[in-house]
């Protein structure tokens, strides 16, 4: 049995999961649908990082953050990240 993921590890909840596999797509339509909803959410935590809405995130600063975030993945261990991989 897998241990439960901390908060910020996972980015689909278990009923959006279900909802997607339940969706009249294929498989590389419900793995890009996973892939968007995740992202969307990520996008959310680094723009609220920033103190910015989603749409005034540029390239630069998810870019930026995604370096900040392996630097500690790196320095400190992947607990310590915001992303767990």
């Amino acid at each position: 049995m897998n241990a439960p993921q901390q908060p910020g590890t996972q980015f689909l909840s278990l009923e959006e999961a279900y909802k997607v596999d339940a969706a009249l797509l294929a498989s590389h339509e419900k793995f890009l649908t996973r892939i968007t909803i995740s992202s969307q959410k990520l996008l959310k935590h680094i723009a609220q990082e920033y103190g910015i809405s989603i749409e005034d995130l540029t390239t630069d600063q998810i870019i930026a953050w995604f370096e900040k975030d392996g630097k500690i993945r790196r320095d400190q261990g992947s607990e310590a990240a915001f992303l767990k991989w």
